[in-house]
């Protein structure tokens, strides 16, 4: 018999972090233990309010019921799916169950310490001399993809900061992306789409806000830049509504959270979808402490896509969980020399 319990933990940012919502100095995520025959499986729970489609409160409650009664819930995951952190954490806690509680919910090579999952640089916004400052640390570390967050400052200057890395470096050197969070306004997105284009960018995420599926529609397939559907996502979880939703928007590529877009399985059926359609995806973590990036970077790794990820930002915390990920170079590697210490 499975019995379940859950611990709050807040994380503590080394630095403030800016986000299209604001500034993050902590994280709250829970952690679901499930526990059968001397084995504890581990999962992570990590919502971020005003962005997932679930509140903290929501989360705590369904933790309670989870914790009081487990099986309902493990024979029936998907009456959770509304609830996709704790969908994430539930789903995450068995699989590591089920391979011996060792957090290695996905044996692979990578779990294994043999292969490194390539990533992304990621670039926070902050003041235009900071950002800059992130940029010559990314490239001086090894990576050659890095992703920008933008429209938080003037776009001017965010253009001339992606302007003075491409002059230094190809797109055959450097792959440059952005996430825009929803940001540009309906009237000035395709004059901004076009002086983004000019410098060659990989990508852009989410140029206008969610639930505007004509609009970006028009945008995704006009566009001189590919079009990334991230935030687009948050609540779609029913297969018929993600079906509708790609084949309304026609997307290039979706960026994929499994805790906010639907766990794993989720995660796995929006894959499928979109390789139906011819639609590229990558994977990015979503504020998680080690052990949701764990899960997520194993999982990931499985996909056998050779395209740079979104796993680094286990670094951001003060107070991480100590595991064996590490990032050398532009790949995340699981040392399995190492162990994870709660």
């Amino acid at each position: 018999m499975i019995k379940a319990r859950y611990q709050k933990y807040e994380l503590h940012f080394k630095q403030p972090a800016g986000t299209s919502r604001g500034v993050l100095k902590t994280r709250t995520v829970w952690y679901l233990f499930l526990e059968e025959n001397g084995v504890t499986g581990l999962g992570e729970c990590a919502p971020l309010p005003g962005l997932s489609f679930e509140t903290p409160e929501q989360v705590e409650e369904q933790l309670e019921k989870i914790c009081a009664d487990p099986e309902p819930f493990i024979n029936n995951i998907e009456s959770i799916q509304n609830l996709p952190s704790l969908k994430f954490a539930l789903e995450s806690a068995l699989l590591d169950l089920k391979h011996g509680g060792k957090r290695e919910p996905f044996p692979s090579a990578f779990s294994r310490g043999e292969e490194g999952i390539p990533i992304n640089g990621l670039i926070w916004m902050n003041e235009i001399e900071n950002m800059q400052g992130q940029i010559d640390d990314k490239l001086a570390t090894g990576f050659r993809c890095i992703k920008l967050k933008i429209g938080a400052k003037d776009f001017k200057q965010e253009l001339s900061l992606l302007k003075a890395v491409r002059e230094r470096f190809s797109s055959d050197q450097i792959t440059l992306r952005v996430d825009a969070n929803g940001s540009f306004d309906n009237k000035s997105v395709v004059e901004k789409l076009k002086r983004l284009a000019e410098l060659q960018l990989h990508s852009i995420e989410q140029p206008i806000r969610a639930r505007q599926w004509n609009e970006m529609a028009e945008l995704c397939k006009t566009s001189p830049l590919p079009i990334a559907l991230d935030e687009e996502l948050i609540g779609i979880n029913d297969r018929k509504e993600k079906i509708q939703l790609l084949d309304t928007i026609h997307p290039q590529f979706l960026v994929l959270k499994p805790s906010l877009h639907g766990g794993i399985s989720g995660c796995d059926e929006w894959i499928e979808l979109a390789s139906e359609r011819s639609i590229g995806w990558w994977v990015t973590s979503y504020l998680e402490s080690n052990i949701g990036l764990n899960t997520i970077a194993q999982w990931a790794f499985t996909k056998n896509t050779t395209m740079h990820q979104g796993l680094g930002t286990g670094q951001l915390f003060t107070n991480n969980i100590e595991s064996p990920l590490e990032i050398r170079g532009e790949k995340l590697w699981f040392n399995a020399a190492k162990s994870f210490e709660m």
